[in-house]
């Protein structure tokens, strides 16, 4: 039986992960690409970067996106989390403290769920090109819902 997860659980989901899948539109065309993200619970948002493309271009026409996150053990028995929002680009000094918070962040979960420690940021996330200034973006959530599947 498929039932709704409450807010409290849709919040452990998300801060015990750390990929997910964003989506958003471009062109008229909705598209959904896996991207590592940390959930800051106090402040109820995403912590993301980017190098520049596709995404970046396309959230900066629209802002409206969404980022799916599953826990997935077979097709009886899964979690899913949906979260609506809106996309915030950050630059200089704000973006250099979120992406500080999202490295952070991921760590501790990684450590947390597969007892790894990563070194930095390149061993859980996209590698940034030498010299290429990442883009710092935070998903203002606005609505989250949940479901779940347990057999």
């Amino acid at each position: 039986m498929i039932t709704n997860i409450e807010t409290k659980e849709c919040h452990f989901i998300l801060e015990n992960n750390y990929i997910g899948h964003l989506g958003y539109i471009f062109q008229n065309k909705p598209f959904v690409v896996p991207i590592t993200y940390y959930f800051d619970k106090k402040n109820n948002h995403i912590i993301c970067y980017s190098g520049e493309g596709h995404k970046i271009q396309a959230m900066r026409k629209n802002n409206t996106v969404s980022i799916q996150i599953a826990e997935i053990a077979s097709v009886n028995n899964w979690k899913s989390v949906l979260i609506h929002g809106h996309f915030e680009l950050y630059f200089g000094s704000e973006a250099k403290a979120y992406l500080h918070e999202f490295s952070l962040g991921v760590k501790d979960v990684i450590i947390e769920k597969e007892h790894i420690k990563p070194n930095q940021i390149s061993d859980f996330s996209s590698k940034i090109y030498k010299g290429e200034t990442p883009f710092v973006f935070l998903i203002k959530i606005t609505d989250i819902t949940g479901k779940k599947r347990m057999h």
